[in-house]
């Protein structure tokens, strides 16, 4: 049977992007001109036919919007790129600083761009004379951030396939690349991603410039990116093409900024007021997050803390999302009122001026908007913009030049150039940009911070501030027991870094808001003491307008996959670990353990928790579930059960009561499942302390109980690590 042109044309282009435009064109030199498969309704298969699809196929090339090097090449900036994959949009920060930088070191101005928005498998194509930066952020245990996935898998494939031919030795043997990495050594896997990155580069014949940076956020991430740069500089100028017009000398004032903004009148024509995601999207995700309706209750209201924790539940019957039980839970907050007003008015913008129709727009035309396009300032400041984010020095020394108080120049100045006054005024006072300028202002002897600034112009305000991320929760619920509704815990932060100023969460505050809302009567906290949010949402969308008192709200959301996984068979015991709102994601195992038992009617095997509070009384989540759980798993594996630890309950004379101090009293039997029964071991919760006390506590018992050494309980541990028999869901 003869195929159609039409019907040829989309087999080879669905094949080309499968195996690569090069491996296809090599495929069909290998055809003779009467193979009846590719002949064309005319029964001809000419050798100018071929050509003619190789011509196709190569315009297809130059045509993808996702070719990097083409958009460098036609915007005549084939010097230098710089990729980052950023999660929380630090990463994004410093890779716009080095483009900034080479434009004022060098005169040239690199392409910055976000490693999701183009193909990377054009990386073969760039010239010889090009140079690549890659930024990478690591979240998890060594994993790329969502938006560095599609590079990741693209570079772990047993062949990775670039543009040209995947079976080419060394596709990158012409690339030269610098890398920093994001991370935090309290993790296991410290910087995991962009080391990967860099072994699979060196792998396919790619040279790297310099050291791997590798930023530490436990420690000074800006100290680490700082020293990286010390060797990145020179040798990034040795390496690179030089311009013709030499180094740019102009101020930082008269540096093009990176957006320029244009107010507009309000004509009737849509705007954004705060929506989230693309529109054009026809599923929901993180480019389109859910508003879905919510429902929440506070786990813990005898609490003598302002600590509440909360938990939350979203429901997504109608939407498209599905998730597995340890999945996270992305919730895209809002910033609270105050916050908005202090940077309003600090640098003088009215009402008038918050309710302007405005369009900012990026100057470089390989960047993306920082945020939806038309808004207003208002919308931005509530709906888009991270005013929690502390400014980082170089974020101070943006807005040195446009400051016309010279004792104020004087005091932001010192920040930046003395890194003990800055991390005590800044990072451990934890200021954000609005509250620094504000501290600023007033330490100089200004009676009053209104409308100090308004002379700096507002694009270059924008410049200061990240886009407002999600933040992300491990889901306490099981997707089988419950596919569509969801659950969460959040503990809402408050603290006091100096003694005059509480610092809020910025989302679980704003739940808190609505939980308010959600019990119609006054919380603990006095109401007059935490911030206030819109929480109507843009356009009042986050409100049900179907119902009145008590009012129904919905939440934008998000599903995010993890590795956070039960055991494939079910007969396998777990042993878990999980203090605090690390319990979550074992409130969802447990519950799918039971579902498995009870509906599926399959063999559980032993299941154990390790749940750490301070006071029964008062913080023991979810403590009215668990003997109904534990009952239900009873049986053939009786050996199931909850083993508690409180740090603070009264008649322990002072003596503080942890999980790994439980673990170690129920080492033996741990230890039996761990090294006789195959046993998975999970950990969730924090990762500075709390993780590396159970690891410990894990090789202490392989010494006592298993009679290894200190060496062979750290292989130990190790190989249950890279079985996946040791995982851990944690955060710093």
């Amino acid at each position: 049977m003869l195929k159609s042109s039409s019907s040829l044309d989309r087999q080879l282009m669905l094949l080309a992007g499968t195996v690569g435009v090069g491996t296809l064109l090599a495929w069909l030199a290998t055809r003779t001109s009467t193979d009846t498969t590719l002949s064309l309704s005319s029964g001809s298969t000419s050798k100018g036919t071929k050509m003619d699809l190789l011509e196709k196929n190569s315009q297809q090339v130059k045509d993808d919007p996702r070719n990097f090097v083409k958009l460098m090449n036609d915007q005549n900036r084939n010097e230098l790129i710089i990729f980052y994959g950023s999660q929380t949009g630090t990463g994004e920060d410093y890779a716009q600083r080095l483009g900034k930088e080479c434009k004022k070191r060098y005169n040239i101005q690199p392409m910055v761009a976000d490693i999701e928005s183009y193909d990377l498998r054009y990386l073969d194509t760039l010239s010889k004379d090009s140079i690549v930066v890659f930024v990478i952020s690591t979240y998890g245990e060594g994993d790329p951030t969502d938006s560095a996935v599609e590079f990741w898998e693209l570079l772990h494939r047993d062949v990775p396939t670039f543009s040209n031919d995947c079976a080419m030795e060394n596709p990158l043997g012409h690339l030269r690349y610098f890398i920093f990495g994001l991370g935090n050594r309290t993790y296991e896997h410290f910087n995991g991603a962009s080391i990967a990155m860099d072994k699979k580069l060196a792998k396919l014949g790619a040279t790297r410039l310099g050291e791997l940076g590798a930023g530490d956020d436990d420690a000074s991430l800006e100290d680490d990116f700082m020293a990286w740069q010390e060797q990145f500089w020179p040798l990034l100028s040795d390496a690179m093409v030089k311009s013709e017009d030499g180094p740019n000398n102009n101020n930082e004032q008269q540096q093009q900024r990176a957006y320029t903004v244009t107010e507009k009148e309000d004509d009737g024509s849509f705007y954004y007021m705060g929506e989230l995601g693309d529109a054009q999207l026809t599923t929901w995700s993180a480019k389109r997050p859910y508003p879905a309706p919510v429902d929440m209750y506070d786990l813990t209201p005898n609490s003598r803390d302002q600590r509440h924790c909360l938990h939350v539940q979203v429901d997504l019957s109608n939407s498209n999302m599905s998730y597995t039980t340890g999945d996270h839970l992305g919730i895209w907050p809002t910033n609270n009122e105050l916050e908005i007003s202090l940077v309003a008015s600090l640098f003088g913008w009215s009402n008038e001026r918050l309710d302007k129709v405005i369009s900012v727009c990026p100057t470089d035309p390989t960047n993306k908007p920082p945020f939806p396009q038309p808004t207003t300032l208002r919308a931005a400041l509530r709906h888009y913009l991270d005013l929690a984010q502390l400014p980082s020095r170089s974020t101070i020394e943006t807005l040195v030049p446009y400051c016309s108080d010279d004792k104020l120049k004087s005091f932001l100045q010192n920040l930046i150039d003395d890194k003990a006054d800055y991390k005590r005024v800044v990072l451990d006072a934890v200021r954000n940009l609005g509250q620094l300028l504000s501290f600023a202002l007033l330490s100089t002897g200004r009676v009053s911070s209104e409308n100090a600034l308004q002379d700096i112009p507002l694009n270059v305000v924008l410049e200061c501030y990240s886009r407002l991320q999600p933040r992300y929760y491990s889901i306490s619920s099981s997707s089988s027991e419950s596919a569509t509704k969801v659950t969460a815990t959040a503990v809402t932060l408050q603290y006091n870094p100096t003694a005059d100023r509480t610092i809020y969460g910025v989302n679980t505050n704003y739940l808190w808001a609505i939980n308010e809302r959600l019990a119609a009567a006054a919380s603990t906290t006095s109401s007059a003491e935490t911030p206030k949010y819109m929480i109507e949402g843009p356009r009042r969308q986050y409100l049900d307008q179907n119902t009145t008192e008590p009012p129904h709200f919905k939440i934008p959301v998000h599903l995010r996959k993890s590795t956070f996984r039960l055991p494939a068979s079910s007969s396998t015991p777990v042993i878990m670990v999980g203090p605090g709102t690390g319990v979550a994601p074992f409130r969802g195992f447990i519950r799918e353990r039971v579902y498995q038992k009870q509906v599926l009617g399959e063999q559980v095997g032993t299941t154990v928790l390790f749940f750490g509070c301070r006071r029964s009384t008062e913080d023991y989540l979810y403590a009215d579930e668990w003997p109904e759980l534990f009952t239900a798993l009873e049986g053939d594996n009786n050996a199931s059960r909850i083993i508690t630890a409180f740090s603070r309950e009264p008649g322990q004379e002072g003596k503080k009561v942890y999980v790994q101090h439980r673990l170690a009293e129920h080492g033996e039997e741990m230890w039996d499942l761990l090294a006789n029964h195959g046993a998975h071991f999970y950990v969730c919760g924090d990762a500075k302390y709390m993780a590396k006390d159970v690891q410990q506590a894990v090789m202490d018992m392989a010494q006592s109980f298993g009679g290894l050494t200190v060496d062979g309980a750290s292989a130990f541990v190790q190989t249950l690590r890279k079985s996946n028999r040791y995982v851990e869901d944690i955060w710093a």
